[in-house]
């Protein structure tokens, strides 16, 4: 059975509209319990007014920030799944839904040509909006996730060495929220997202991915990863900022790492941060046409952290 290209398009539209609108549930308890231990009069003002913000945003059904970022897409296809007309009219239905959502919704145009700042304005270009695709065994369903992250700043990439180690990782990660915080790059508290290993270009992809595609209070399965995750998150909110830069201990909603296998003379590590707003939504299209909606992507399954060369009835095998 064909997934309908319409229900795709439909789909789509939707969580634009649910992501620009609605904050995620794990998010607003991971802001809820930063409130409770943050003792700065300050930083407690910013959050309260963040809380009043999202809410007046869900009963005017308008965007909680006036900039919606670059929206983008990641699309994961069950290994059985089929789509009329195929995934090339995918592509086609995700830019539709983006222009259509620009208008609508509204989101702000904020794609431009680089060079000629050439304005469609309805977010769609060149390379743009940004799909990124993974694949799922035993399954017939199409999930399709949009996030919408700024584009400007709030995201750094050092090479480091096997050498520096976890103090090295510790030392990366202070210098860089610490420069986030007062040049204001960051619109904080933030899910923090560290892509660790690979090639450059996949350390800056599993960064960003760690900080847009994970909910607040997952860890990695990885329990040495997860032990650094909650230590990362408990350095960030020690250096003295909270909430929009403000004197405070409210800096990092969460932090989320994932691995590359990478080169042996190199430790590439990049750093994300995915702001206040948190915005992402996800719908889940099965080979009937039905559509379920949720908030939490399930990017990161055991399938796409596998380590070894075959994939056989969920579990991982060597040849």
């Amino acid at each position: 059975m064909k997934i309908p290209i319409s229900r795709v398009e439909e789909a789509a539209l939707e969580i634009m509209k649910r992501a620009a609108i609605e904050i995620p549930p794990d998010y607003k308890k991971g802001i809820d319990d930063l409130q409770r231990t943050e003792t700065g009069k300050l930083p407690r003002f910013v959050i309260r007014a963040m809380q009043d913000n999202w809410e007046a945003a869900d009963k005017d059904r308008r965007p909680m920030c006036a900039d919606t970022g670059l929206p983008r897409y990641y699309v994961k296809v069950g290994n059985e799944a089929s789509v009329q007309h195929g995934f090339v009219a995918v592509e086609r239905a995700l830019r539709q839904a983006t222009a259509d959502a620009t208008q609508a919704i509204p989101l702000r145009p904020n794609r431009v040509h680089p060079l000629w700042r050439t304005d469609n304005n309805n977010n769609v270009g060149v390379n743009s909006p940004e799909i990124e695709w993974s694949f799922e065994p035993d399954a017939d369903w199409i999930d399709i996730t949009t996030v919408h992250k700024g584009g400007l700043f709030g995201t750094d990439y050092r090479m480091l060495f096997p050498g520096d180690g976890i103090d090295g990782i510790k030392r990366f990660v202070l210098d860089t929220l610490i420069a986030f915080g007062k040049r204001g790059l960051a619109c904080q508290p933030a899910i923090v997202g560290i892509g660790l290993g690979g090639s450059k270009d996949t350390c800056m992809q599993l960064g960003k991915q760690a900080a847009c595609l994970r909910t607040v209070g997952d860890r990695n399965p990885d329990a040495g990863i997860a032990k650094l995750e909650l230590e990362l998150m408990k350095l960030g909110n020690s250096i003295g900022m909270g909430a929009m830069g403000f004197v405070g201990s409210s800096m990092v909603v969460d932090c989320h790492i994932e691995v590359g296998h990478t080169h042996t003379g190199g430790m590439p590590i990049s750093l994300h941060t995915f702001c206040l707003s948190s915005r992402r939504a996800t719908a889940r299209i099965h080979a009937d046409g039905r559509i379920e909606y949720r908030t939490d992507p399930q990017w990161f399954t055991p399938y796409m952290r596998r380590e070894t060369i075959e994939w056989n009835n969920s579990e991982l095998t060597t040849n």
